[in-house]
């Protein structure tokens, strides 16, 4: 399993999907907070907050995750080494876990040099230092459960077809779903008890409740359940290639 995500991480590094991947993340996320005048341009909120990054982020990540995931079984099923692959000494979950891992470790790597903001705004208030730690560090701990979340969606998605375009997509509409779709279908119905169950099975709900600086254990099982799910969902696809 170490091999594979040696190899998943070093696939992503060897060819340009990681550096775009890092690049973009950073580029769109920079642009929105410091360059482009807006609601999300941090100089001019006059709050030394990164409430901006944690709004936008989850947005950039809803399109790179299924661009760093996508390749993860399509490829393979395309080109044939999905059966070579699944004949090697490791379970078809190890398999997954490694794909999986690689794809979770590439969005921790864009999410450190989110640091340099930290200490930018940490810098710019007033006085310096001005800033909610607590509520910084937990959005930070979201985004990284986001961001794994969104890697194990689209990894599933991948295991579903040969096409890499289709899988991006279809991982793309999925995490669409789990963070939007659920806060959508609640705010159509009208009984309270029902409107808070349906928003507890989507992602926005424990995001916003993590960024809050508040890590309960609530929302922990609700990110490992869905990568648990998603994960497990991809190993029995991959088993029922042994069953045609």
């Amino acid at each position: 399993m170490r091999f594979l995500f040696q190899k998943e991480i070093q696939g992503f590094f060897s060819s340009l999907t990681g550096y775009l991947v890092i690049a973009v993340f950073l580029a769109v996320t920079g642009s929105c907070l410091w360059v482009f005048p807006g609601v999300l341009h941090i100089p001019e909120s006059g709050y030394a907050s990164l409430d901006s990054l944690f709004y936008i982020a989850p947005w950039v990540f809803l399109f790179l995750a299924p661009a760093i995931t996508m390749r993860s079984f399509s490829e393979e099923i395309k080109t044939g080494t999905i059966e070579l692959l699944l004949t090697k000494p490791v379970s078809e979950l190890q398999v997954v876990l490694a794909k999986f891992l690689a794809a979770a470790a590439l969005v921790f790597i864009a999410l450190l040099p989110c640091v340099v903001y930290i200490i930018s705004v940490w810098r710019l208030g007033n006085p310096p230092g001005n800033l909610d730690t607590g509520a910084t560090y937990g959005a930070m701990i979201g985004l990284l459960l986001l961001g794994s979340v969104y890697a194990a969606i689209g990894t599933f998605a991948s295991s579903l077809t040969d096409n890499q375009v289709i899988a991006f997509i279809a991982a793309a509409l999925t995490a669409f779903v789990f963070y939007e779709g659920f806060d959508a279908l609640a705010q159509m119905v009208s009984r309270a008890g029902v409107q808070d169950f349906i928003s507890y099975l989507g992602i926005r709900e424990h995001y916003a409740s993590i960024s809050r600086g508040v890590v309960e254990f609530r929302d922990l099982v609700y990110f490992f359940g869905v990568m648990l799910l998603f994960l497990l969902l991809t190993r029995l696809k991959l088993q029922s290639r042994k069953w045609k």
